[in-house]
C-alpha cells in the first residue's frame, strides 16, 4: 500500500504562526522494549526536499532503514541523539524517561530550536519547549521522519553491538529482537534471567516467578506524581 511522502507542511505552519525559525522533529524508540535503552532523536531539517523514500522508520525496510540512515545523517542541518537506560527507566517511569532522553538530543542540537514538533498526541516535554504534536508525525513531517529512521538504526545498532565482542548474550538475539519480547528472547530470559540492560520494573517479570525477586517497584514520590498524571503526562 502506497503511503503520502511527508511534508513541511507542520514546520511552516510553526514558522508562520509563531514565528520560529529553527523547528526540530523529534521522535522515539525502544518504549515497548523489554531490554536497552529508549532512544529520542531531534532532527532540524529546515524546508529542503528529502531524500527519496523517507517516511517513518516502521514502513521501511531494515535493509533500507540502514542505507538511508547515514544519508539523512549528512542531508539534516543537524541532529541530536539522547537516551535513557535501563535503570533510568525503572527509577522515573516511561513517561520521565522519555522527556529526559528528548532533552539530553535537543539539548546536543548545536542551536537550541523554537519549536518542537513532537510524534503522537501526548506532550511528554512541556514547558519551557514549545511543542506541537502531530499524530503519525513521523510519516507526515519530513523533520520528524528524519528523526524516526537516525533513532531507531542508531539504537538498533547498538543493540546488536552488547555483549557482541564476548559472546556474553547471543541467546538473547539482541541484534534481531533490539529488546523487543521474541520467542528466543522470552526463552532466554527464562533460563537466564534478565540481564543488566533489561527493565526490572516492568510486568514480563511476572510471568518468571523463577527470576521474581529481581523485580523493582518504582519508585520517587516525585516519580509517582508524574506517573499518575502529573504535567509529564500519562505513560503510552
Amino acid at each position: 500500500m502506497p503511503y503520502e511522502p511527508p511534508t513541511h507542511t507542520v514546520e511552516r505552519s510553526l514558522r508562520a504562526t509563531s514565528g520560529a525559525r529553527t523547528v526540530a522533529g523529534v521522535d522515539e524508540v525502544g518504549r515497548g522494549a523489554w531490554a536497552g535503552p529508549v532512544t529520542v532523536c531531534a532532527a532540524v531539517t529546515g524546508l529542503r526536499r528529502p531524500p527519496e523514500g523517507l517516511t517513518d522508520s516502521k514502513l521501511i525496510s531494515p535493509k533500507r532503514r540502514a542505507e538511508l540512515a547515514p544519508v539523512l545523517e549528512k542531508w539534516v542541518t543537524a541532529y541530536g541523539l539522547g537516551h535513557a537506560s535501563p535503570l533510568e527507566i525503572d527509577d522515573l517511569g516511561m513517561t520521565a524517561a522519555l522527556r529526559l532522553a528528548a532533552v539530553r538530543a535537543l539539548e546536543s542540537l548545536p542551536v537550541r530550536p523554537d519549536a518542537v514538533i513532537l510524534d503522537g498526541k501526548h506532550d511528554y516535554l512541556g514547558p519551557p519547549w514549545n511543542v506541537r504534536t502531530v499524530i503519525k508525525g513521523d510519516q507526515s513531517c519530513i523533520a520528524v521522519a528524519a528523526a524516526s529512521v537516525i533513532a531507531k538504526v542508531r539504537r538498533d545498532t547498538m543493540m546488536a553491538e552488547l555483549g557482541a565482542d564476548t559472546g556474553q548474550y547471543t541467546d538473547f538475539a539482541f541484534g534481531a529482537n533490539a529488546g523487543y519480547p521474541s520467542p528466543v528472547h522470552r526463552a532466554a530470559l527464562e533460563v537466564r534471567g534478565p540481564t543488566p540492560h533489561h527493565r526490572l520494573s516492568w510486568a514480563y517479570l511476572d510471568a518468571l516467578p523463577q527470576w521474581q525477586h529481581l523485580k523493582k517497584v518504582r519508585f520517587s514520590a516525585e516519580a509517582a506524581a508524574l506517573e499518575s498524571g502529573g504535567q509529564l503526562g500519562f505513560d503510552f
